[in-house]
């Protein structure tokens, strides 16, 4: 299963469990937080890499210029932090 959608059943996980929600955005902004969020995620069962994560909003950004006619010629800034938008919707 790929990585984005692991995140997708975690996200639909997190706001129906309140415990897991608390537990995710407790490793908001710590030290290694990429990681102690994957470790987060594998402990309930999702399979989210360390690298994968970290590279999530650059491929999701690339993939969208790519489907326009042409590319894009500009980037969606705040896009990039996928992790970021993560924690939002579960808010």
């Amino acid at each position: 299963m790929s990585a984005q959608l692991e995140m997708l059943r975690l996200q639909n996980h997190a706001k129906r469990d309140k415990s897991l929600r608390n537990e995710l955005l407790a490793v908001r902004g710590t030290k290694d937080e990429y990681k102690s969020f994957c470790a987060v995620a594998a402990k309930h069962g999702y399979d989210i890499p360390l690298g994968e994560l970290a590279d999530m909003g650059a491929e999701f950004c690339d993939t969208m210029l790519r489907s326009q006619n042409g590319g894009g010629s500009y980037t969606f800034g705040d896009w990039y932090d996928f992790l970021g938008m993560f924690y939002d919707a579960i808010e």
